[in-house]
C-alpha cells in the first residue's frame, strides 16, 4: 500500500467484479488459501431476500488472472438472510475433526449454522439454538469466531445477550446479559476476552474468567446519559462519511490501517495517527461504489485486495 498525504480516489480498473442474481449482504473472505487451490481464495456470498427463503454461494477469486469463478454445487438454501458469514480462521492449525481438503464456514440469523464446505458440495454440520426453554431463539445479529481457540464462537442477539459455544461439543459455554438493549455486534479481542455494541451507545468488554462484571469502555455523548465508570478516549474520530457507516475493517498487514464502508456508497483507506491532530483525519485513499455498500472485508491471505458488497454485486479492490 503506498502511504501519500493527499487523497486519491482508487480506480475501477484496479477491481474484479462479480454480479449475484441476488442483493448481496453478508460476505466472508477466507483467511487460507482454497482447500483446492491453493491459487484461489474462496469467497461467501449471502442473499438479502424478503423472504423465508435465501441463498449462500461460494465463489472462486484468482488473483493472477482477475477472474472470479462460480460452481453450482458450492451454493446453498439458507433461512432468512445470513446477518453474518465467516470462514473459520486458522483452518490448519484447528483440532476440528474435518478432512485437510475441506474448510468450515458458519452463518448467522435465526440460528448459528456450521457448514462443512467440500471440493463438490456443502453439507449441513449444526443449528444451534441458544434458547434453553423453545425450539425458537431471538434472531441473531452477528458472531465472530474466536481465531486463538477456533472451537469457541459468540453470537449477539436483539434480546440483549452475548452466548458463548463450543462448537466442537455443541453447547453452550455461557450466556450473558450484554446490554439493555439489542447487541448489534460482537468481537474477540483474545481467548477469553471480547468486546460487543449495542443500541444503547456502549462498548462494552467481557473477560469469560469474570462473568459478573463488563467495562464500558465508550458511551455516546447523549445528553443526559451519565459515563458509567471510566470510557477511555476514542484515538480518532473519523468524520468524512456522509452517511451510515456500515462497516470497518482493519489491515491484516498493519496495525493503523483501517477501512470503512457506509451508505454514502464512500470505501476509505485511513492510516491512524499515533496522536489526532485538531483537524481531524484525511482518508489516504477513497473507492467510490455504485450504491450503498453493505459489507466489507480485508483479505487476510491476500492483503492487496479489499472485498465489498453493495447491491447485487460483490468488488474486490486492489489498494
Amino acid at each position: 500500500m503506498e502511504n501519500s498525504s493527499q487523497e486519491s480516489h482508487l480506480s475501477s480498473d484496479n477491481s474484479v467484479t462479480y454480479e449475484s442474481p441476488y442483493t448481496v449482504y453478508a460476505m466472508a473472505v477466507s483467511s487460507t488459501p482454497s482447500p483446492t487451490n491453493l491459487n484461489h481464495q474462496s469467497i461467501a456470498l449471502g442473499s438479502f431476500l424478503e423472504d423465508y427463503s435465501n441463498r449462500a454461494d461460494i465463489i472462486s477469486f484468482d488473483p493472477d488472472t482477475l477472474s472470479v469463478k462460480t460452481n453450482p454445487t458450492l451454493s446453498f438454501d439458507h433461512p432468512y438472510p445470513p446477518t453474518k458469514l465467516m470462514f473459520q480462521p486458522n483452518r490448519k492449525s484447528s483440532s476440528s475433526s474435518s478432512s485437510s481438503s475441506s474448510d468450515l464456514l458458519a452463518s448467522s440469523g435465526d440460528y448459528l449454522r456450521l457448514w462443512e464446505v467440500l471440493e463438490s458440495s456443502i453439507e449441513r454440520l449444526s443449528v444451534l439454538n441458544n434458547s434453553k426453554s423453545s425450539e425458537f431463539c431471538a434472531p441473531l445479529t452477528s458472531f465472530d469466531w474466536n481465531d486463538v481457540e477456533p472451537k469457541r464462537i459468540g453470537t449477539s442477539s436483539i434480546d440483549t445477550t452475548c452466548t458463548i459455544w463450543d462448537i466442537e461439543k455443541g453447547v453452550v459455554e455461557t450466556q450473558l446479559i450484554a446490554h439493555d438493549k439489542e447487541v448489534y455486534d460482537i468481537v474477540w479481542g483474545e481467548a477469553r476476552v471480547f468486546a460487543s455494541v449495542s443500541v444503547d451507545g456502549s462498548v462494552r468488554i467481557f473477560d469469560l474468567r469474570d462473568k459478573e462484571h463488563s467495562t464500558i469502555i465508550y458511551e455516546s455523548p447523549q445528553p443526559d446519559t451519565p459515563l458509567l465508570r471510566s470510557p477511555t478516549m476514542p484515538v480518532a474520530e473519523l468524520e468524512r462519511h456522509q452517511a451510515s457507516v456500515n462497516a470497518i475493517t482493519w489491515a491484516p498487514q498493519s496495525s493503523k490501517h483501517i477501512c470503512s464502508a457506509g451508505d454514502d456508497t464512500q470505501a476509505p483507506i485511513w492510516e491512524l495517527p499515533t496522536v489526532a491532530g485538531p483537524n481531524g483525519i484525511d482518508p489516504l485513499c477513497v473507492y467510490s461504489a455504485g450504491s450503498e455498500i453493505n459489507q466489507l472485508q480485508w483479505s487476510a491471505a491476500q492483503p492487496d485486495w479489499i472485498g465489498i458488497a453493495f447491491s447485487n454485486k460483490m468488488q474486490l479492490l486492489k489498494v
